[in-house]
C-alpha cells in the first residue's frame, strides 16, 4: 500500500511540474518584473481519497518579504528560512502589508526547499495535517515556525477538511529578471 501510495505522490508532483511548466511556456512576457507567488493545492483526505485543485491563487509577495529579501542581501536576514507553511480560515482580502494569516489554524508545516519548473523559480513545499473541523481558504509562507516574517498570503475558496486530513501546499516564487 505504502509503495502504491508514493507512486501516486511521484505521479501527481510529475504532473503538477507539467502544468506549470506548460502554463510557464504559453504565458506571454509583458515586462514585469514583479515577485510572484502561485499556490497550489492537494487535499489527502483521512480514507485515503486525494484530491488535486491546483493552482488555487497568483498574488505578489509582501511588503514585510521584500523588505526580507533586502534585508537578505545586507546578511541581516538569513532567507532561506522562509519555508514555514501556516493556513487559516480568514477570507480577508490579501493585501501587500499583511504581516500574518487572519485566523491561522494548526500547526506550520516545515517545507521542501527546491527549484521550481526553472531556475528563477523558488519552491516549498509542505503538508498541515488537521486535528479538527475547519474551512481552510488562507495559506502563508513564514521565515520560523510561530511568527516570524511573511513572505505571502494567498486566499482561495473553501477547503473543508476534519480530523485526520491534510493539505500539501506548492508555493512557488518566481523572481523574474529584467527590467
Amino acid at each position: 500500500m505504502k509503495l502504491k501510495h508514493r507512486i501516486r505522490s511521484v505521479f501527481e508532483e510529475l504532473k503538477l511540474k507539467a502544468r506549470v511548466a506548460a502554463a510557464a511556456a504559453s504565458a506571454p512576457w509583458n515586462g514585469d518584473i514583479t515577485p510572484t507567488g502561485r499556490l497550489y493545492l492537494t487535499v489527502h483526505r483521512h480514507n485515503g481519497t486525494v484530491e488535486e485543485h491546483g493552482l488555487v491563487s497568483t498574488k505578489v509577495v509582501t511588503d514585510a518579504g521584500v523588505q526580507a529579501f533586502v534585508d537578505a542581501l545586507q546578511g541581516t536576514f538569513t532567507i532561506s528560512n522562509f519555508k514555514y507553511h501556516g493556513s487559516g480560515t480568514s477570507s480577508t482580502a490579501e493585501d501587500v502589508g499583511n504581516t500574518t494569516l487572519g485566523t491561522e489554524v494548526a500547526s506550520r508545516a516545515t517545507g521542501s526547499q527546491t527549484e521550481g519548473a526553472a531556475a528563477n523559480v523558488y519552491r516549498s513545499v509542505g503538508t498541515i495535517a488537521y486535528s479538527g473541523t475547519f474551512a481552510i481558504v488562507e495559506h502563508g509562507l513564514f521565515s520560523a515556525s510561530s511568527a516570524g516574517t511573511l513572505l505571502d498570503r494567498s486566499v482561495f475558496s473553501a477547503i473543508n477538511v476534519v480530523n485526520g486530513d491534510s493539505i500539501q501546499f506548492t508555493y512557488d516564487l518566481t523572481l523574474p529578471s529584467g527590467s
